[in-house]
């Protein structure tokens, strides 16, 4: 005889008879918050990608003009006029274009009327649209593609579109400055299009007001900076001081941020998310790894988010400093980065910084 109860064929009768809970009976029925949300989710995607394959606009030109400020896998949110857009990207262009969809991409959507209802936190309809084009790109960063059963990278991926320049956050000491690295951030701004600015943090542990540093490794460190950004500055890379703690410098990178979007880069630890809060309290920029495609080539979800500075300009949160990629630089052109080494001029360091990144271009080929 089987394990399981026999079924009830006739649940009416019963229902009349009290042998079923009317409360029970309903629950099995009703749909939890939860089940509403996912299923209004369901609905919505489903709805945006028979918009993306529907037929194309022909007047994409007269089309609202967005910039992408989040990639979700599929999904990009689209700043349009100051109000934020889910959008899909139209079926055609995922075959006609390079690249995908990236933060910072400047693109024309076309509005979609979705099932989704709500408002966003400033009482506006919420929206969604179609990517129909994106605009050429002034400028690109990029990670570099790992391969991840030999840790070899084999490529380059665009993650960040349009950004005006680069701050190239270090600190001087905790963690103690590495130039080197430094040096391939300025690279690949420049490699991207992108104005470098190097950005060196805590200064005021040259003072010694950390006990975890000692006297001497405070002024050597110190001193070796005052070198390396004073020839910095004089080949023409713009560089910045500051102290979180004292407030030096801030003031003057206001000036850099403001009316620019800024790509962040560094080495946790260095201060980047404590500068930002102390150019706008409040604002917490989240600056975290991006996730490299798996080899089964599934879709990623990008941490890259722009944040908007009261003084007017943006900042955008980037992978980290080992992690960047040198768009479009082969091995032979890499000494076009560095007219000093190439000159002769160059110090020890900056020749030795070449020596290594052209070994690693090399290596990757």
């Amino acid at each position: 005889m089987s394990k399981k109860g026999q079924r009830q064929k006739n649940l009416t009768a019963a229902f009349i008879a009290g042998g079923l809970d009317e409360d029970r009976l309903r629950a099995r029925h009703r749909f939890t918050q939860r089940s509403k949300d996912h299923q209004k989710h369901k609905t919505l995607k489903t709805a945006l990608a028979r918009a993306a394959e529907s037929e194309q606009i022909a007047d994409i030109d007269a089309l609202p003009a967005g910039r992408v400020v989040q990639v979700h896998s599929v999904f990009s949110d689209v700043e349009v006029d100051g109000a934020i857009r889910l959008c899909v990207v139209r079926k055609t262009l995922h075959r006609t274009n390079e690249t995908r969809v990236i933060v910072g991409d400047l693109v024309r959507i076309s509005e979609v009327q979705t099932p989704r209802t709500g408002r966003t936190a400033d009482d506006s309809p919420l929206r969604e649209g179609v990517i129909e084009r994106i605009e050429p790109r002034a400028s690109i960063l990029t990670r570099a593609e790992v391969r991840q059963e030999k840790d070899k990278i084999v490529g380059q991926i665009p993650i960040l579109a349009n950004a005006e320049q680069m701050l190239i956050v270090a600190s001087l000491l905790l963690p103690r400055i590495k130039w080197g690295l430094v040096d391939r951030m300025i690279v690949a701004a420049l490699a991207g299009r992108v104005v470098p600015i190097v950005c060196l943090n805590k200064i005021d542990l040259a003072e010694g007001s950390d006990d975890r540093a000692t006297t001497v490794e405070s002024a050597d460190a110190a001193a070796e900076a005052d070198d390396v950004l004073g020839y910095y500055e004089q080949i023409g890379i713009r560089c910045v001081r500051t102290s979180v703690n004292t407030g030096r410098g801030i003031g003057d990178l206001k000036s850099l941020l403001t009316g620019k979007l800024t790509a962040l880069t560094g080495h946790s630890g260095v201060g980047k998310s404590s500068l930002i809060r102390a150019v706008q309290p409040g604002l917490n920029v989240k600056v975290g790894e991006i996730s490299n495609y798996n080899n089964k080539g599934r879709h990623t979800t990008t941490s890259a988010r722009i944040y908007h500075l009261d003084i007017g300009g943006s900042v955008v949160d980037t992978p980290g400093v080992r992690l960047f990629g040198l768009y479009g630089v082969a091995p032979d052109a890499l000494i076009g980065f560095y007219p000093d080494v190439a000159a002769g001029t160059a110090p020890a360091w900056r020749v030795e910084s070449y020596e290594r990144i052209l070994a690693s271009l090399a290596a990757s080929r």
